[in-house]
């Protein structure tokens, strides 16, 4: 399944929040659209994860959609959770903690959680969205981070 499903780009974004002074987050390439009435969006955490159980207590989470240009902060996410976002540009909203300079940022409560096999699925209502139109996206293809390779393309037709 990992191999076959390596082959679904998906863009890459960090979760965080700031919870007794710390900033708790990962990152996460789960991040789907559910519902534009009302806004939701969902991401999958492992039953592993020590950075869930933290994170599910905070009213109010930030995503950041990362851009080409945050592929350097990667690699600090992967460090332990207490030195995770160590050096890393961070802005603080209500609670709710952003990558600066990302792609797109979105604002999110908690909605509802359900057990979906080895992973707890989210859904988190959007309370606001803010997007970058002059960046290109990071993605995640074949297990790695890429870029796009060319500008966008309209179909004809």
């Amino acid at each position: 399944m990992r191999h076959t499903l390596a082959g679904f780009t998906t863009g890459l974004s960090v979760v965080a929040a700031e919870i007794d002074g710390q900033i708790v987050g990962m990152p996460a390439n789960s991040l789907v659209s559910v519902s534009l009435d009302p806004p939701l969006v969902s991401l999958a955490f492992a039953h592993t994860s020590t950075t869930w159980p933290v994170l599910r207590r905070a009213p109010h989470w930030g995503i950041s959609v990362l851009g080409e240009e945050q592929a350097g902060i990667l690699q600090a996410l992967r460090r332990p959770a207490a030195h995770r976002f160590a050096g890393i540009e961070m802005t603080i909203d209500d609670g709710a903690a952003f990558v600066r300079d990302a792609l797109a940022t979105i604002a999110v409560t908690p909605h509802s959680t359900m057990p979906a096999g080895d992973h707890t699925l989210v859904l988190l209502q959007v309370t606001r969205l803010h997007r970058d139109t002059t960046q290109r996206p990071l993605v995640f293809f074949d297990s790695t981070t890429n870029t796009l390779s060319h500008g966008k393309e309209h179909a004809h037709g």
